[in-house]
């Protein structure tokens, strides 16, 4: 049981070993800035809060936590909507410190505070893209280790697919590289940060060969058509070209579809393809247009802002079957407020041409990933979100695969995540044991089995 006493003996050594500059109480600014979330709705408050400005700060701030038997948790980007990177009464390691990059032709070597943002600023003078989520303020670490779906994914696959290797502390404080031990790199490409603290990634970049890309907007009213043409490109698909489909509420036009269509193949390609997603209806509007990543991931930032409170649910689809289509429109219509919607991601082309069983990530068909996502203001009542949220997961439940993406997922869902990592469960289980036997990290859930 963590105590005011154990508290105070576990302050006065990270004072001691890291500086007390280095640790933030309740009430002083460091420690809100640590604990505000980009989920609003998270009120955790943890003990202590602890920003390491190195490798070894980690490693002692993990020693410092296990002898005092304090439950410990990380901090990357803050992004997790379920709010994992807190406990109450815990220590948090912020790595908000650690956002070093450096870039040497097609490597970046980013620290483990990285947002993705931070990466791809790096990457542009270098002429690189970077395999990432639509957002800049997403932590790269959490994305990458627990899949990272993104513009890019149809060439150079999930962002997972490119960690060339990491640096972690373990929960015994050793410092090990993953070059020394394969089978720890491959949990990490997929499983989530369940094994220790990354405080760097060596990351493989990809030449900025033009992108192409923005939004199209579509009237709500024509629904059931633009979801049956985005099932036929979904079909037919080409490597170059990642979209994803949001049904959502637009400012200042109101219910709509917004497509997301990125072409990151050979530039000669780029109109004919971006031409198949502004065919999927009328559009209302478009921004596509030549483009740089770093503008692709500033336009989804400001559409998606931080602060309003969130629940999120998952659904993975071999197909956006004509069944599949009605219960979308029909949901969309019953959603209680304007930051309800359902995105449709879509899984393709690079990522899907890697092996099952080559990483963690287990899905490795072409499918669709279904976010259902509950946004709403400070001031409303979480129940009719959440109920929606439950309501749209249990009608596409009959239509899905079995599983669901693990970024996406909270703890509580059991049965999508004893599947969520297809053959590779064992495996995964047999990498926790090993590498965090008495289960001090906690991160995208794991399939279920005891750690010990």
């Amino acid at each position: 049981m963590t105590t005011a006493t154990t508290i105070d003996e576990l302050s006065a050594r990270l004072a001691g070993a890291l500086g007390d500059d280095r640790l933030h109480r309740p009430g002083s600014a460091g420690y809100g800035e640590a604990t505000t979330l980009w989920n609003g709705a998270v009120t955790t408050r943890p003990a202590l809060v602890v920003r390491p400005h190195d490798t070894a700060g980690v490693a002692a701030a993990v020693t410092a936590a296990r002898t005092a038997g304090v439950a410990v948790t990380v901090r990357g980007g803050g992004h997790d909507w379920a709010g994992r990177s807190l406990r109450t009464d815990g220590l948090v390691i912020d790595l908000g410190a650690l956002r070093g990059v450096q870039v040497a032709g097609d490597v970046a070597v980013a620290g483990g505070g990285c947002r993705t943002a931070d990466v791809v600023a790096a990457a542009a003078p270098a002429g690189r893209n970077v395999a990432t989520g639509t957002a800049g303020v997403v932590g790269m670490a959490g994305l990458s280790l627990g899949g990272g779906y993104g513009p890019l994914l149809g060439t150079a696959g999930l962002a997972a697919d490119n960690i060339l290797g990491a640096e972690v502390v373990l929960a015994d404080g050793r410092v090990v590289s993953t070059g020394d031990d394969p089978e720890l790199l491959w949990a990490l490409r997929g499983g989530g940060g369940n094994f220790g603290v990354v405080t760097s990634l060596r990351i493989r970049l990809h030449r900025d060969r033009g992108l192409t890309g923005g939004m199209v907007i579509f009237p709500y009213a024509e629904a059931a058509t633009v979801l049956e043409r985005y099932a036929a490109l979904l079909a037919d698909p080409e490597d170059g070209l990642t979209s994803l489909i949001e049904m959502t509420v637009v400012p200042e036009v109101g219910p709509a579809l917004l497509a997301v269509p990125v072409w990151s193949g050979d530039p000669a390609g780029a109109d004919a393809a971006l031409d198949r997603v502004r065919g999927l209806g009328t559009p209302i509007m478009s921004t596509v247009a030549p483009t740089g990543q770093q503008d692709l991931l500033a336009q989804f930032d400001a559409a998606v802002p931080a602060g309003m409170g969130w629940d999120i649910r998952t659904r993975s689809l071999a197909a956006v079957t004509p069944e599949v289509a009605e219960v979308l429109v029909r949901c969309t219509d019953t959603r209680p407020g304007p930051g309800a919607g359902i995105g449709l991601r879509q899984f393709h082309g690079a990522a899907a041409r890697v092996g099952a069983g080559d990483t963690a990530f287990g899905l490795r068909d072409s499918h669709v990933v279904v976010e259902i996502s509950a946004g709403r203001g400070p001031d409303e009542d979480a129940g009719p979100y959440r109920e929606w949220a439950d309501e749209v997961d249990a009608a596409l439940a009959p239509h899905a695969l079995p599983g669901g993406y693990p970024n996406f997922l909270a703890a509580t869902r059991h049965e999508q995540i004893e599947h969520a990592y297809g053959g590779n469960a064992a495996r995964l289980r047999a990498a926790k044991r090993t590498y965090d036997p008495d289960g001090v990290f906690t991160a995208t859930p794991l399939p279920p089995g005891d750690p010990r």
